[in-house]
């Protein structure tokens, strides 16, 4: 497969290049400094997929993929981001405009070598997702998921047989990854604000990038969208969204049922993973459950969902002709448990036709119970400012509460000076 990388710094470009061209399935066919040139290569070189620095001079890669999608629909575009709050609410914005994925470039690392592996670990296996032929299948990147228009799957699907009544579903799961963060918004813009139920989500996303997620979700969404935080009380009628570098269980507290938040090992190589939400969810709900696994690389979900399918729950899967990479959604049809392989658009319907009265009826939500968030939160990754507003509110820049104390890694040792990223 064939590559352009796009990026305004010579060592970028370099570690970027000498990292593709170690894999033998990949031809670096040709580098640029900014979006301009980006444009022009691609015009020439006709590369399979295209990696796109955010910020450069000239043309940056934000307005670089709105014109990529003017004339290309399919080709695949992984931005390069930085785990700031600038890089991620970018990010955001060009994955909204049709940007396939991303990749963050590594932080506090000491060498150029371990920066190489950094990029190889998340790269080589996105690019192999995203380009047909090479890896999950994958379905064209649109600049706005075609929400509205039903697509068969390319692949024949059985769904699963049932005898007897379905049980009426209490909570609703929902896992994604590659593709998922305008899944997810296509589907929650067509929910009602008085579903009757908790929506629990885990979408594969590192730490500043959830909250912001989160923010946007709630101002496109007539339901609540908050990042969970640990000691959340889970009520009806908001989606709790997994933070980034840790993993989201829903646990029974007396007569509540409340959000539990750890950083246990990676699952499925993730951290936030979908397998560790659910299996708490089936552990809380029984079979009283309704999970979706939508676009995604990986199985992450899979094992969660054959829980679900065998306390007697609902599973649903997004199709292969709408998903960015059938790899989750496509894991979960193959094993044989999903009730229904939809299209993106046809979603939010067998959601609420699911949940039956709940999908319709929501009693009024309970105030959060945590307690108020300090100045800042220490992650594996620095530490993230937080302010002091209340969280959820649509349009708020305000987050969560704090994580517990117990869940705080020390401050990391001091490094040795490094290159620029």
């Amino acid at each position: 497969m064939r590559v352009l990388t796009v990026d305004d710094s010579v060592v970028v470009r370099r570690i970027v290049t000498d990292v593709l061209a170690s894999d033998p399935a990949i031809e670096v066919v040709g580098t640029a400094a900014n979006g301009r040139i980006a444009l022009e290569k691609i015009a020439q070189l006709k590369p399979d997929a295209v990696t796109l620095d955010i910020e450069m001079p000239v043309m940056d890669g934000l307005e670089t993929v709105k014109e990529i999608r003017k004339v290309d629909r399919k080709l695949p575009v992984i931005m390069f981001s930085t785990l700031t709050e600038r890089g991620a609410t970018a990010t955001l914005e060009a994955l909204s405009s049709g940007a396939s994925d991303y990749v963050t470039k590594p932080a506090n690392v000491g060498s150029v070598q371990e920066s190489m592996e950094s990029v190889r670990q998340q790269l080589i296996p996105k690019i192999k997702a995203l380009v047909p032929g090479h890896g999950a299948p994958a379905a064209p990147a649109l600049a706005r998921p075609a929400a509205a228009e039903p697509a068969r799957a390319a692949t024949p699907v059985t769904t699963r047989e049932r005898t007897g009544a379905l049980k009426a579903p209490r909570a609703l799961v929902v896992g994604s990854s590659t593709g998922g963060p305008e899944a997810l918004s296509a589907v929650l813009a067509k929910l009602p604000a008085n579903l009757g139920v908790p929506v629990l989500v885990t979408q594969h996303m590192p730490p500043v990038f959830t909250r912001l997620y989160a923010q946007r979700l709630d101002k496109v969404s007539a339901l609540r969208v908050v990042e969970a935080a640990d000691g959340d009380v889970v009520v009806p009628g908001t989606v709790y969204v997994a933070p980034g570098d840790f993993h989201m269980e829903v646990v029974r507290r007396g007569p509540q049922t409340v959000i539990k938040l750890n950083q246990g090992p990676a699952e499925n190589f993730c951290r936030p993973a979908v397998d560790v939400m659910i299996r708490s969810a089936v552990a809380t709900y029984g079979g009283e459950l309704l999970a979706v696994i939508l676009t995604g690389m990986g199985s992450d979900g899979k094992l969660g969902c054959k829980a679900v399918a065998a306390a007697g729950g609902q599973v649903l899967a997004q199709d292969e002709a709408t998903s960015v990479v059938w790899g989750m959604p496509g894991a979960v049809t193959r094993e044989g448990i999903a009730d229904e392989v939809l299209p993106l658009g046809s979603i939010a319907d067998a959601v609420q036709r699911r949940l039956g009265p709940a999908g319709r009826v929501a009693p009024a939500a309970a105030p959060r119970t945590t307690a108020p968030a300090p100045a800042v939160r220490s992650t594996p990754f620095g530490t993230t400012p937080r302010s002091t507003g209340s969280a959820g509110s649509s349009g708020s820049s305000s987050s969560p509460s704090a994580r517990p104390s117990t869940f705080r890694p020390a401050a990391p040792a001091a490094r040795p000076p490094q290159g620029r990223w």
